[in-house]
């Protein structure tokens, strides 16, 4: 190639650098090299689901989309594109119920608040924050946060014989009290009525004060608040409503006699996140105050309760209608995964996993007597 031939190679390359340049996206519908290529890897990615790395933050609400946003979104190996954001914005943006696929939609960080700690047993948590015994407004807005996240019901079934656990299983029934359609959910917060016995301040339960229902919670915080006793607490529950654990058990119990197991048989219904307790904080230490609280007196307040049912009333009463379902639909799901856990002398839990396998290996049809071995 001749020196001249060179040159003119150059220029023509910097004309065309100088000059338009020409992408599929510019390519009008009759292009015919825009209906023959293939997606890039950007527009793969507008499939990406919410909740996967490259979709949608995995927290509702952001904002209603629109049918072509999804085409926006970023590929999976891109960083978050929220650099532009100030941070009150993504405070924001931070907010609200979190998605976790296969999870009821709540905001799971309400289980877990600052400045609160958790039992062994995850039953209560604890604060002796001095700002909640300081300022009623600030009390009665965490506990309407923490109010709107339900408590976890358990269905706890053992077998044993003797020393011998033979099996121990557990069932998360959380799910059963949140619809998936924020209006279909029945949770309320009740404060104690007038005619209801209750810890309304003092160490015994009594009928007085009373505020009525339509200004409770605000009243009760102040009062609490303003409350000059030496150790004090104040206390939200979170019960669940209207499920029929007893139908439920007469269920299980059937089941477990069609295995010919002659142990004895405990099913039980705790509920654990169930409370959250304030108190007010140590003035010296935790030594003095435990001693001090041995002969000082004490003012409990236990006048408010998040309640969460499973269904708007009891089972059998007519026009009854369930949160997610009926007690005899959920048995109908879950009979097969228990009885197979059983059969296998399984100690742990029952989770969607073995739903699964019932449904798509046929486990747990079929089993009828199990060797459950020697007596002792």
């Amino acid at each position: 190639m001749g020196i001249d031939n060179q040159s003119s190679i150059v220029a023509d390359k910097a004309a065309r650098s100088a000059g338009p340049v020409h992408r599929t996206s510019d390519a009008g519908p009759s292009s015919p090299r825009s209906s023959r290529s293939p997606r890039s890897i950007a527009e793969l990615a507008a499939d990406t689901p919410v909740g996967f790395p490259g979709g949608l933050p995995a927290e509702l609400p952001a904002g209603n989309l629109t049918p072509n946003s999804q085409h926006h979104q970023p590929p999976p190996y891109s960083s978050p594109s929220d650099t532009s954001l100030d941070p009150q914005t993504r405070s924001q943006l931070q907010k609200g119920p979190q998605y976790y696929p296969g999870l009821p939609i709540l905001d799971y960080r309400q289980y877990s608040p600052p400045m609160f700690e958790l039992s062994a047993d995850t039953t209560t948590i604890t604060s002796k924050a001095s700002y909640l015994s300081e300022n009623s407004k600030a009390l009665a807005t965490l506990l309407r946060a923490l109010a709107s996240v339900p408590p976890k019901p358990i269905a706890s079934i053992q077998g044993s014989r003797g020393r011998k656990v033979d099996f121990s299983i557990k069932l998360n029934l959380m799910h059963l009290l949140v619809s998936n359609d924020p209006h279909g959910r029945l949770d309320y917060l009740r404060c104690v009525g007038r005619d209801e016995v209750a810890l309304r301040g003092g160490s015994e339960p009594g009928l007085k004060p009373d505020f009525g229902a339509d200004n409770g919670l605000e009243a009760w915080c102040d009062r609490f608040v303003k409350d000059s006793t030496t150790i004090k607490t104040f206390t939200l529950e979170r019960v669940v409503a209207n499920l029929d654990t007893n139908w439920i058990e007469g269920q299980i119990r059937s089941l477990v006699a069609s295995t010919d197991y002659k142990g004895q048989v405990t099913v039980q219904f705790p509920v654990t996140h169930a409370k959250v307790v304030v108190h007010n904080p140590d003035k010296h230490n935790k030594f003095l105050t435990s001693v001090a609280s041995l002969f000082s007196s004490k003012s409990k307040y236990e006048v408010v309760k998040a309640v969460w049912p499973f269904a708007t009333s009891r089972n059998g009463e007519h026009g009854r209608r369930c949160v997610v379902q009926s007690e005899k639909t959920w048995w109908e799901e879950w009979r097969d995964p228990i009885k197979f856990a059983i059969a296998t002398k399984r100690q742990g839990w029952v989770t969607n996993e073995d739903k699964l396998e019932c449904i798509m290996e046929s486990k747990g049809k079929g089993i009828s007597l199990v060797d459950w071995g020697p007596d002792f």
